[in-house]
Parts: C-alpha cells; sequence; structure tokens
C-alpha cells in the first residue's frame, strides 16, 4: 500500500489526483487487475467524474454547499458538520479497473480527491491488485 500526500488550499476543493495515480499504477508493473483508492478522513472524499470542463468540478462544489450548508444548526459543534456529510455523500473510497498498465477510466473521466474541510494536509491510500 502506498499513501500519496495532497495539500488542499480551500474549505471546499476538488483535486484532480488522476495522473498521480496513473504514474503509481504504471510503476506498479500491474498488467490486468484493480486499483483501490481509500481516503482516511472524516472530512473529505474521493470520486470519479468529469476532469475535462474544470466547470463541472465548480458545480459539484456548488451544489454541495446548497445541499448541505456550512452553518445549518447542526448538533456536532466543531464547525464542520457541513464537512462530515459532505464526504458521506460523496464517499471515502474507489475501485477503478486497470488494464494493460493503465487506470481504466473513460475519455472524461478523472479521479478528485474532494476537500470539505481544508486547507490541509492530507492523504489517499493507494493499492493495486493483480487479477
Amino acid at each position: 500500500m502506498e499513501r500519496i500526500n495532497i495539500n488542499s488550499s480551500k474549505r471546499n476543493e476538488l483535486i484532480d489526483i488522476t495522473a498521480k495515480i496513473s504514474r503509481l499504477v504504471e510503476k506498479s508493473g500491474i498488467q490486468n487487475g484493480l486499483c483501490f483508492l481509500y481516503v482516511p478522513h472524516t472530512t473529505a472524499g474521493i470520486t470519479i467524474n468529469e476532469s475535462a470542463d474544470p466547470a463541472v468540478k465548480n458545480d459539484l462544489i456548488k451544489k454541495l454547499s446548497e445541499l448541505v450548508p456550512e452553518n445549518n444548526k447542526y448538533s456536532h459543534t466543531e464547525g464542520n458538520a457541513d464537512s462530515h456529510i459532505k464526504s458521506s455523500l460523496i464517499g471515502c473510497s474507489v475501485i477503478v479497473p486497470i488494464e494493460n498498465n493503465s487506470l481504466a477510466l473513460g475519455t472524461w473521466q478523472g479521479i478528485f480527491f474532494c476537500e470539505f474541510d481544508g486547507p490541509r494536509a492530507r492523504s489517499v491510500l493507494f493499492k493495486a491488485i493483480e487479477c
């Protein structure tokens, strides 16, 4: 298992980590298998979505902030209750197939680390499995 370090710069931010993950898959030498990514944080997540148009990640952040506003009389009083909810909605793991030593993503797909309580130093755990 490898740990990928990520530094976010905003409270809510989607960071494209596709290139980092692709390099790790190539380095693994695995021709066909699965790439497992896990975020060990309760106020962050990971998702796959369109990476060609930056407006998509802006729209995702905007809609999540509308659905789960930062200040909304939450019971959790640390000031980041919305971050925990957004993390649960997005999820903390993804699995991507590996074909011919490359991520088998669709043409427009990218892998995004989702920060909901930044800026912070974060990490993603990576494991490639041959099958």
